[in-house]
């Protein structure tokens, strides 16, 4: 294997690394993931304004009416880069393919957490600042139906959110919390003499899959700085996310990279380098509601 700039990584670590981000994110867990095209595309979605209409033999057929508003999921771009000995660029190919296999490692857990911090929050996640590349394209600005968390008694803040999804006619199939409310479900209990817990699956810091039959993922990326603490409603079919085009592996031997002020041959450094095109798209702000903490 012959390491240079401009590489693409191999079919094989594009796929395990897609597979570990499926596995740490909330979003990518929860929803759907396909590839998007390199210059983004338009989703549209069709509002059937009525519903449907019997019509009597010989009858006249009327309008129901369609409402049709494009969602635009555009690709952004992410990278991570780090230092490391130029003995890199002299070891065995074993070495190098094991070198490489950890970068692919940790730098899946990386897009896993940045993407939940982008799509969720709308924030650069090495910053924790606002982005303008995402600008509104993210739960806290699209879902406002809203309920105040209440740590004595969470069951209480999902029936209410579900009441208001429920209520904008969506769907509830998946649910993100945060430890702050999977801690709270996990305290309560039934009183009385049998005391037993109400949502066992969830004691010990558990993070179980689903709760109460509603698939579910717990990640304190839900919170990521913000004043969420549970996003719940329809994933499977309101929200879609996927990577875009080939990942690409640069290792550079000259210059400052990083602006970090240290000239890698000066210090006997390469620096490797991987950029990913990611995007998503929220469907229907409706078909979501956030629990949030009070006066934040």
């Amino acid at each position: 294997m012959t390491t240079s700039r401009g590489n693409l990584f191999e079919p094989k670590l594009v796929t395990d690394l897609i597979d570990k981000v499926k596995g740490k994110s909330s979003l990518a867990i929860l929803t759907k993931q396909k590839p998007i095209p390199f210059n983004g595309q338009k989703v549209f979605i069709f509002t059937m304004d009525s519903e449907i209409d019997i019509v009597a033999e010989n009858g006249k057929k009327s309008h129901g009416g369609v409402s049709l508003e494009p969602v635009k999921m555009i690709p952004i771009k992410v990278e991570y880069g780090a230092r490391f000995s130029d003995e890199f660029l002299y070891a065995s190919e074993e070495e190098k393919i094991d070198t490489i296999k950890s970068f692919n490692d940790g730098y899946a857990k990386k897009i896993a957490k940045g993407i939940d911090l982008m799509s969720f929050h709308g924030i650069n996640p090495r910053t924790g600042q606002p982005s303008t590349v995402i600008g509104e394209n993210h739960f806290d600005s699209k879902v406002t139906q809203t309920v105040t968390f209440d740590k004595t008694n969470p069951d209480m803040n999902m029936e209410a959110a579900v009441a208001m999804i429920q209520g904008s006619e969506g769907a509830v199939n998946g649910l993100a919390a945060d430890t702050q409310f999977s801690s709270a479900l996990a305290g309560m209990r039934t009183g009385g003499d049998t005391n037993i817990r109400l949502f066992p699956e969830l004691a010990w810091g558990a993070n179980p899959g689903s709760i109460n039959g509603l698939k579910a993922d717990i990640n304190n990326t839900v919170s990521g700085g913000s004043k969420d603490v549970a996003i719940l409603g329809d994933f499977e079919n309101m929200v879609q996310w996927g990577f875009s085009k080939e990942i690409s592996l640069e290792v550079i031997k000259y210059g400052d990279p990083d602006n970090s002020g240290q000239d890698l041959k000066g210090h006997n450094q390469v620096y490797l380098r991987s950029e990913t095109f990611l995007g998503w798209g929220i469907f229907d702000g409706n078909s979501f509601a956030r629990i949030v903490k009070a006066g934040e």
